[in-house]
């Protein structure tokens, strides 16, 4: 496909891994077999608590949820990038790259406020365990849900309606796996200053807001398990939270890496590698980091191993 043709059409070539042709074969079986665990572990995760009625309860609800977003975002970007191998580059028009990079985000942006929630529903259960079922009833999770979900939605649009009006006068080359917007401004010749402000302002609220309230929920818990007389008491206390508090470490670890950090520092070949992380590492680990040391869940899945 000619320059110009692009540049008329706005249409973009992803580069995906074609840079690394000896590695096209071994990649694609990596990633295939990333995506299926990914898609195999989560909704497993969803199907085991779905039929079990004793884990009906506020904290699986939102790792219900979490793995729906894990599954969701993984889809976004897997697919494509798995044609990709096959072909040296594909080609995406600007509304389907405007559609990749607006769900992404918006999935992303639900994934940072879900995990707050899940923090709050931990303070909740060790700091205020006699008032727990009343303050998580049913109605109030639903409504911390749909606030995530609508959160994630204003977030990312924002981000969508300034990067639609950005000029592409030159490269329409794309060094990434997908329409990541951090590329998509690197390749544009539009000032996109406004943009920047608006990624770190957003961040701020949104970002390491939901961050202070997770530090701030498992300060009060710490605080709380220190306060539990019984050995056996703060263990269970501790265990409740360590797989929650080990996936926000993991997530934030990636996506800080990746984002807060200005355009003009960014390499998008050392970005493709760090997206990896939270693309695909992190979708993947939730599921294991959760049921790993989870007595409840082993439980569930053996009674419905032995009903099958």
């Amino acid at each position: 496909m000619k320059a110009e043709n692009l540049s008329s059409k706005e249409v973009f070539m992803i580069v995906g891994f074609s840079d690394l042709p000896r590695l096209q074969v071994p990649l694609f079986v990596l990633f295939s077999l990333i995506y299926a665990l990914t898609l195999a572990g989560n909704l497993l995760i969803m199907a085991i608590i779905y039929s079990s009625p004793n884990m009906h309860s506020p904290m699986y609800f939102f790792l219900v949820n979490l793995s729906f977003i894990d599954i969701s975002y993984t889809t976004v970007i897997f697919p494509p990038m798995l044609i990709n191998f096959f072909l040296a580059g594909t080609y995406i028009s600007l509304t389907e790259c405007l559609l990749q990079a607006y769900f992404f985000m918006f999935v992303l942006s639900t994934e940072v406020v879900l995990l707050t929630v899940m923090a709050y529903d931990r303070y909740m259960a060790i700091c205020n365990p006699l008032h727990y079922m009343v303050n998580m009833k049913k109605t109030v999770c639903i409504r911390l849900v749909a606030g995530c979900w609508a959160i994630g939605f204003l977030d990312a649009l924002p981000h969508t309606v300034l990067i639609s009006g950005l000029s592409f006068c030159g490269s329409h080359t794309i060094n990434h796996f997908f329409c990541d917007v951090a590329a998509l401004m690197k390749i544009s010749c539009s000032n996109t200053d406004n943009i920047e402000i608006l990624t770190y302002i957003l961040g701020a609220i949104v970002t390491m807001t939901s961050f202070i309230l997770i530090i701030i929920s498992y300060v009060n818990i710490a605080s709380s398990i220190l306060q539990i007389r019984s050995k056996g008491g703060r263990h269970k206390a501790v265990s409740t939270c360590a797989s929650h508090l080990t996936v926000v470490i993991l997530f934030y670890a990636s996506l800080s890496s990746t984002y807060m950090r200005p355009t003009t520092t960014y390499s998008m070949k050392e970005n493709k590698i760090l997206s990896l992380s939270y693309v695909a590492v992190t979708p993947l680990c939730n599921p294991i980091i959760y049921t790993l040391k989870n007595t409840e869940f082993k439980h569930a899945l053996w009674r419905t191993r032995k009903t099958m």
